[in-house]
């Protein structure tokens, strides 16, 4: 792993058409905070030249086994290296090469020296695709554990129309690390249970109209789909939001901030780990309407909102937090994040804060996210990455939390 906790990943580029691909499938594992090298056959830098790659990467581009004196076994150099390896695209040849464990070029060499998770994105012409021989290598490299992705079908470059196209680059990205979280974690949630808040909350100033706020709801679901795939039992408390609900979580919907402590309490009374992604409203109407207000018969109603405080469901949860659990908290900011963020970490009870600046539209709505997380031993910044990714640090904070107090 890199110093700020993402995944290093090997992203090795074969001799197709599809290569050009590669610098997207590169530029969106940066994104979910990987820090990935780069090595090319001979034959896939006739398509994309090694500088391109160079550049985005910072590092230099293996291509061959000899002639670098910095390293003498570039192949077991980034075996040894690499979290990943991702071979995408990957020919008809290469993935031969893989299934009979033929090394004959840095590329092979190294991946037959990993010890590390392996995917194969495979592209080519259809019929090359669909021919037995090609059916036969990719099947044999699932049956050794190397997860295979399907290739999508369209229109090729060949002409042809059929299986055989990379699937598109953000979804070979989030595949491969996918693959790299569920055999890292190896489900150390198992026989936890894990209670997340989600999405806002709404609170009613008559029949139609309400006081809300900006949040999707899709860190919450991140965390919550995370802990599922880690092992834990989880609890959703969610507000209203636009999401599917991950598989396997009991869903607890909710409107208004009092709705939401109370689902919250409930669970966390039998919870090992509380995240409180929700954003929920600090405020709410005093005095909401059952019946729509009407301009001209209501206009004194709707002039003035009087507003009277929610209760602070993180807050009520960390007052309440017994030996052995553990609670995390978000704090949105637009100004001194870092320092906000510390503020209520002591004075919610919190184990863990994850501090996102909201300025400038950041974070609400978005599928990546840049935070500091805070805790008692200080504030370790992390780099923007999909939510998903981001979950995935949280509840590994988390889970070393429930590891520290079992001691």
């Amino acid at each position: 792993m890199t110093p700020s906790g993402g995944p290093q990943v090997a992203l090795a580029v074969t001799g197709c058409i599809a290569a050009y691909k590669a610098v997207e499938v590169l530029r969106a594992l940066q994104r979910r905070g990987a820090e990935v090298r780069v090595a090319m056959t001979r034959s896939a830098t006739e398509f994309v030249g090694p500088a391109t790659f160079r550049a985005l990467t910072g590092a230099p581009v293996m291509v061959g086994e000899f002639g670098d004196p910095l390293e003498p076994i570039p192949h077991i150099a980034l075996a040894e290296w690499a979290d990943l390896l991702l071979v995408a695209p990957c020919t008809a040849n290469v993935a031969a090469k893989l299934a009979h464990g033929i090394a004959d070029d840095l590329l092979t060499s190294a991946a037959l020296a990993c010890t590390c998770p392996v995917m194969v994105a495979p592209a080519m012409n259809v019929h090359m695709y669909e021919a037995a021989a090609t059916q036969a290598n990719l099947a044999l490299l699932r049956q050794r554990g190397v997860a295979v992705l399907e290739a999508d079908s369209g229109y090729l470059a060949c002409g042809e129309v059929g299986a055989g196209r990379l699937p598109e680059p953000e979804a070979v990205a989030e595949a491969a690390l996918a693959l790299l979280r569920e055999r890292t974690h190896a489900r150390d949630l198992a026989g936890r249970s894990v209670l997340v808040t989600a999405g806002p909350t709404v609170e009613p100033i008559d029949a139609v109209r309400f006081v809300s706020n900006r949040s999707s709801g899709k860190m919450g679901y991140a965390v919550a789909e995370a802990a599922l795939a880690r092992g834990a039992e989880v609890t959703l408390v969610s507000g209203p939001v636009a999401l599917e609900p991950p598989r396997g979580a009991r869903v607890v919907p909710v409107a208004t901030a009092v709705e939401m402590l109370a689902a919250a309490e409930a669970a966390f009374a039998t919870a090992d780990v509380a995240v409180c992604a929700a954003a929920v409203a600090d405020l709410r109407p005093a005095r909401p309407v059952a019946r729509k207000l009407k301009k001209g018969a209501d206009d004194a109603a709707l002039a003035t909102l009087e507003l009277v405080e929610n209760p602070d469901v993180l807050a009520t949860l960390g007052r309440a937090k017994a030996p052995g659990q553990v609670v995390v908290g978000f704090a949105a900011e637009t100004d001194d994040v870092v320092a906000n963020a510390e503020r209520k970490l002591a004075a919610k009870g919190a184990d863990l804060m994850v501090a996102n600046d909201v300025s400038e539209g950041r974070a609400f709505g978005r599928d990546e996210n840049e935070a500091t997380l805070v805790s008692a031993t200080g504030a370790e910044p992390l780099p923007s990455m999909a939510k998903r990714a981001l979950a995935d640090a949280i509840l590994d904070r988390a889970a070393a939390a429930l590891g520290a107090s079992s001691c």
